[in-house]
């Protein structure tokens, strides 16, 4: 076995390989950029090594600099992570030629099975049903375009060394083939130093199951069950779960055994996905083959037991598997929510800044996985729960704009879907984050929704379910009058504390009253409160009552409550005469005053929002990429203004209306902040 391992990567996957690796008692070595020296996976190394600026294509992609940081630490072997250098095969090669042991499959199979158009072929040679498309090389965006007309619109314009949903379009018209084709080609150079495009029919409502293989250099071969990973947004995975709610055993066999003979077809070793897309019949069609750890490797350790990461390791060191096809069973069921730096009430585009505030819910391996990878006996019973974070970030830490937005991997595991999405919801309302945008409470509601607890999806639920966009989450009403009667009780607790500040005016005396109206989502509830030492009794106007006790006290920014007898957890900051309260989704400005406060309230004017309707405001913090037009251009509705880049992603913006130019603020090369004004119009 290896005494030291170097993980060419950064973020939550470095720090995931380097927990691994130090159960196996193997020592690691990080390397960074100028932008992660403060980073967590620098810290929790025994090493790390510097490797250059920010961007990635001068650091971390950069295969030189990577093979000086192995020489300088001796390492013995290198774990890739995803994305960067896992799939590319110049890089496997260069560790060959060093005699340095590569974690993950043989270069030959990186380059069979990692390039998305050779894998395409071999699929095809091999019988595998594969979606139409087209599989050479795509010169420019003429050629894209009369190809995307020969193959039917829609059509997904991909990167051939893609992943992570970079360099990938969909494109339903010859403008948006013409300018999907570039993006792609622009990311996929960005952010794989390869800007190889293919294009294939997109299929409309289909399913995205993938098949996790496990193969060693011995011949054998496993597969550990699927993912479910249907619900997507701009092809980049939100939420996946293990096993799929969709999948019969019949089907799940026959793609495992497909996925296994596929991957020994080309002499794979190691851990690898095979995705497929599966339509409403069960019919499942091969589209591309990973060959590294995919994301949310975790939803599969936590129902299997296996530990994907040292595996791979172990493989890598030669040694055959010891798990058979028969050893691998399915145990409960789990699921992930990918937490990004993504504002969701501005169509989900990229946040920076500072974690002001970092506290996710408490680890629990109450479930299936122990420290020593065995199951717990409560697990073995059917019983419990898990919690699992995988993260690369910590309180005070940056968000950065040069890499990948997610922040963590928060994924629970129970013996049931039921049981575990219900674990996810507690999960997801104990998760403090502040200082940037992120996609909390988008997570949240879709783990409330209809569709998804049914788990009748297709990776167009985002699309179909939210067309106009998050907008958050409206409460029902039973759920507003416990967060109403929460807030009358906590907002009772904050009056107490106000009253017995030092310092009082003398003949003076500030009472706390039992009569309050408490207003938010648009409704107002008057209610009176009753207390007790061991809480509050609320009742409403129509006669109803709710008892809430805490133990809260003002400061705290998450309080867990129960309501009517049952659990109640809100996330708290403080704003003039209440609260804002945010759960399962919702953001609620939740003002208690009492009656003749809210009567006169009513008399206040509103605030209106400046008219901004003649700017183009800058959505994301980000990089001018280019600006389409010039001053005194007249612009069409649904125009092309400017391009920026953000976090490896391109973001076209366009004209809302037909207008004419009359300022331009932004060149090619510029930053800009969030709302910074890039050009006005007449």
């Amino acid at each position: 076995m290896f005494d030291k391992i170097l993980i060419a990567n950064r973020g939550e996957i470095a720090c995931r390989v380097i927990k691994t690796a130090r159960k196996m008692g193997i020592k690691t070595v990080a390397i960074y950029s100028d932008a992660d020296k403060q980073a967590l996976h620098v810290q929790m190394a025994d090493e790390a090594i510097h490797i250059g600026p920010p961007p990635a294509n001068q650091s971390y992609i950069v295969i030189d600099k990577v093979m000086d940081a192995i020489k300088q630490s001796g390492a013995q072997a290198v774990h890739p992570g995803y994305g960067f250098l896992s799939e590319n095969a110049k890089f496997a090669e260069a560790l060959e030629a060093a005699g340095v042991a590569f974690v993950g499959p043989p270069k030959g199979a990186i380059e069979s099975m990692g390039d998305k158009i050779t894998s395409k072929k071999i699929a095809q040679e091999a019988k595998v049903s594969t979606v139409p498309g087209y599989m050479g090389l795509i010169e420019d965006a003429d050629e894209a375009v009369k190809i995307s007309n020969e193959i039917g619109y829609p059509v997904m314009i991909k990167a051939s060394a893609g992943g992570g949903g970079k360099g990938m379009r969909i494109a339903w018209n010859d403008q948006e083939a013409r300018e999907g084709f570039q993006s792609s080609k622009n990311e996929a150079a960005n952010s794989f130093g390869d800007d190889r495009i293919f294009i294939e029919k997109f299929v409309t409502q289909p399913r995205h199951i993938e098949i996790q293989v496990l193969c060693d250099a011995h011949g054998n071969g496993i597969y550990l069950n699927e993912r479910e990973c249907s619900i997507q947004r701009r092809n980049q995975k939100v939420v996946e779960e293990a096993p799929s709610p969709f999948l019969d055993e019949a089907t799940r066999k026959a793609m495992g055994e497909q996925s296994v003979a596929l991957a020994k077809a080309v002499g794979y070793a190691s851990a690898g996905t095979v995705e497929f897309i599966v339509d409403g019949d069960k019919n499942f069609y091969f589209l591309e083959m990973n060959t590294r750890l995919q994301v949310e490797h975790p939803v599969t350790e936590l129902i299997t037991g296996v530990d994907l990461v040292e595996q791979m390791i172990r493989v890598a060191a030669g040694e055959p598997l010891s798990i058979t096809q028969d050893d691998v069973t399915i145990n409960g069921w789990a699921i992930e929510n990918r937490v990004y730096a993504e504002d969701p009430y501005r169509n989900f585009l990229p946040s920076i800044g500072r974690l002001t505030r970092y506290r996710p819910p408490a680890e629990i391996a109450a479930g299936p996985m122990l420290d020593n990878g065995k199951w717990a006996d409560d697990a073995k019973e059917g019983k419990g729960f898990a919690v699992r974070n995988d993260t690369g970030v910590y309180e005070g830490g940056e968000i950065s704009m040069y890499y990948d937005p997610m922040i963590a991997k928060l994924c629970t595991w129970a013996p049931t879907r039921e049981e575990a999405i219900e674990a996810m919801r507690q999960a997801l309302d104990g998760f403090e984050l502040e200082g940037i945008g992120h996609n909390l409470p988008f997570v949240s509601a879709v783990m409330d929704h209809p569709k998804f607890v049914s788990g009748d999806m297709t990776t167009a639920f985002i699309e179909e379910e939210y067309p106009e966009g998050f907008e958050g989450v409206e409460l029902p009403e039973d759920q507003l009058k416990r967060v109403a009667a929460a807030a009358a009780a906590m907002y009772r607790v904050a009056e107490i504390r106000r009253t017995r500040v030092s310092g009082r005016m003398d003949n003076h005396e500030r009472r706390v009253g039992k009569k309050w109206v408490v207003t938010l989502q648009g409704e107002e509830f008057p209610v009176k409160v009753k207390a007790d030492k061991k809480g509050s009794t609320i009742k409403f106007e129509d006669g109803s009552k709710l008892r809430v006790s805490s133990d809260w006290t003002p400061g705290d920014q998450l309080a867990r409550l129960k309501v009517g007898g049952e659990k109640l957890v809100l996330k708290v900051g403080k704003v003039p005469s209440g609260f804002r309260l945010r759960t399962r989704g919702a953001d609620l400005t939740v003002h208690v005053r009492s009656p003749r406060q809210a009567e006169l309230a009513k008399l206040m004017p509103e605030k209106v929002a400046p008219d901004t309707s003649k700017m183009l405001l800058c959505p994301m913090p980000g990089l001018i990429v280019k600006v389409d037009v010039e001053v005194g251009d007249e612009v069409q509705e649904g125009q092309a203004l400017c391009t920026v880049e953000a976090m490896k992603m391109e973001n076209i913006l366009r004209a809302e209306k037909t207008t004419v130019v009359t300022k331009i603020n932004a060149a090619a090369g510029d930053s800009l902040a969030v709302d910074d004004v890039i050009m006005e119009f007449e």
